[in-house]
């Protein structure tokens, strides 16, 4: 967990200043983004390292942690967050484009305001079906 709480803001750290580059110039936002893209891999890569060279006493610490936890599977509840953080950001994006197209649609034809919407309900879907992977991965914990 430490080194989350180390990595993350680092990672961070390496992005903003790659953005604000790319905001300046073409060249040096395909650099920024050349820069971002093989540090991402060489950052994901260390905190790989650093996991597994954690050693037994460590595996053996977090099992005793874990064991003395009330709830002994966090897992499942961490990718249930996962699942519906993923699926109603989805949803939004997918809300967004065919909410605008289908609006588009209904300026110049009203009467197919009945299948644009359906398009606009299947989109809200995919947040529906988050909530239900959720509540399945909550189920086994």
């Amino acid at each position: 967990m430490t080194v989350w709480l180390i990595g993350a803001p680092a990672l961070l750290a390496g992005a903003v200043p790659a953005i604000l580059i790319a905001r300046r110039s073409t060249r040096g936002a395909r650099r920024a983004l050349l820069a971002l893209a093989g540090g991402l891999p060489a950052a994901a890569l260390g905190v790989m390292l650093l996991v597994l060279s954690a050693g037994p006493a460590h595996a053996q610490s977090a099992a005793a942690a874990a064991s003395s936890s009330p709830s002994g599977n966090n897992g499942a509840l961490i990718g249930a967050a996962i699942a519906v953080a993923a699926s109603c950001l989805g949803a939004g994006i997918a809300v967004a484009y065919t909410g605008s197209a289908a609006l588009a649609l209904m300026s110049e034809r009203p009467e197919l305001f009945g299948r644009a919407m359906v398009v606009v309900g299947l989109a809200e879907g995919i947040a529906i079906y988050g909530l239900v992977v959720a509540v399945i991965l909550i189920g086994k914990a």
